[in-house]
């Protein structure tokens, strides 16, 4: 039976996503201990994990995660406030397949869409 699903992204400065992601995201650390090369960070019900890839071109990373929410609208708007980086094409918008979506980018172009499912669909 499968229970859970942990994504793992690319990082090119540990430092940097650890800062993204806890400061602009609200997320935190996972566990006590710190492990060389390697990050796992959690928020309300989902896990990120991390690892050191410090050659990455980010305009050439494919790394994405599609990440279910609820109240959708009052994350979006807070994200704003925080002038959280919004990515170009991905302002909130409903989409035909029956979600709610906004996407952003993390440091390295890990691309972070977040969705909630439209009422009656």
């Amino acid at each position: 039976m499968l229970t859970h699903i942990v994504p793992k992204l690319p990082m090119r400065s540990k430092s940097a996503t650890r800062d993204f992601y806890i400061r602009q995201l609200g997320f935190q650390p996972v566990g006590q201990q710190d492990f060389e090369g390697y990050l796992m960070l959690q928020k309300d019900q989902i896990e990120l994990h991390f690892f050191a890839f410090p050659d990455l071109n980010p305009l050439e990373n494919y790394g994405q995660v599609y990440i279910r929410t609820e109240n959708i609208e009052a994350l979006y708007q807070s994200l704003l406030e925080q002038k959280v980086p919004i990515h170009p094409s991905g302002a909130l918008q409903t989409k035909p397949w029956g979600q709610i979506e906004f996407s952003l980018l993390d440091p390295d172009h890990n691309l972070l869409t977040f969705g909630q499912r439209v009422m009656g669909v």
